[in-house]
């Protein structure tokens, strides 16, 4: 009996997808520019610009500057969920990728691709969760 192998298919580099969304985070949040283009959108919830007080300015610099990535928060290795702590209160971050021309339709069939990929970083208050 002769079996064949299906080759797998090529998975991205997390560790690229992962510098990747660094570098539109601290964009998005610090002003920082990108070694390279990156596309994206940041989105704040209602309850994160209603804070008041500097609150949501806090939050979003405060995603931008995170870096504590570990196996518990980063099983893939993609560096697109954090949790930072403001003023007592838990500020959730995430950034999900999608195909660049499908209106957020679809995800991003080559998340490591720049050049197809549009990113989308939302920031909330983890009670709206």
């Amino acid at each position: 009996m002769t079996m064949t192998v299906q080759p797998q298919q090529d998975r991205p580099d997390p560790s690229v997808i992962a510098a990747q969304n660094d570098a539109f985070r601290k964009l998005a949040c610090l002003g920082v520019p990108p070694a390279q283009p990156i596309q994206g959108r940041m989105h704040v919830t209602r309850s994160l610009m209603e804070a008041g007080d500097g609150f949501m300015a806090e939050a979003v610099k405060a995603t931008g500057e995170f870096a504590t990535f570990e196996p518990e928060n980063d099983p893939e290795g993609w560096h697109d969920f954090g949790a930072v702590e403001i003023r007592g209160e838990t500020v959730f971050w995430k950034i999900d990728l999608y195909e660049a021309d499908s209106d957020f339709r679809y995800g991003a069939e080559t998340p490591d691709n720049p050049a197809t990929t549009m990113r989308v970083l939302t920031i909330m208050l983890a009670r709206d969760w």
